[in-house]
Formats: structure tokens, sequence, C-alpha cells
């Protein structure tokens, strides 16, 4: 499977688009316990500020992307045991 990024504006920028500021880009990761197959129905998740985002695998840039804060986050993961 491909892994796609998106960037990330550091918080230490300022608001204007004057090009002073820093991007990283954030991997969207895929849990170990999926299957290696591009059919693996699965999510992926990554960092955002405050909490996460996830994204249906299969989908990948046509999925919708749902954002979690850490709370509702850890809860979706503790019901997926």
């Amino acid at each position: 499977m491909t892994e796609f990024t998106g960037w990330s504006k550091s918080s230490r920028s300022s608001g204007a688009d004057d090009g002073n500021c820093v991007e990283c880009r954030v991997t969207w990761r895929k849990s170990t316990r999926s299957g290696s197959g591009d059919d693996s129905s699965c999510l992926e998740a990554r960092p955002q500020a405050g909490g996460f985002q996830v994204r249906d695998s299969k989908l990948g840039h046509d999925s919708p992307i749902f954002d979690l804060g850490a709370p509702d986050f850890t809860a979706l993961l503790a019901a997926a045991e």
C-alpha cells in the first residue's frame, strides 16, 4: 500500500500568508494488525493538534476524514480490541 502524507503548518507560524512558516508532513499510519493486501478492512490514523484524524484505508485519498479528540480516539481503539 502506498503511504500518502499531508502537510501540517507549525503552530509557531504566523497566521499571515507571508511565507514565514514551517510545514511538516504527517504520515497516515495503518495498524500492524491489518492485512497486507489493498483490500484489507482497516482504518488509518494520523496525529493532529488536540487529537487524531482517521480514514478508511481502502478509499485512500477518496475517504472522508474524521477528526477525533484524544478521548474519542482512545475509546475507538478500546472498542476495536
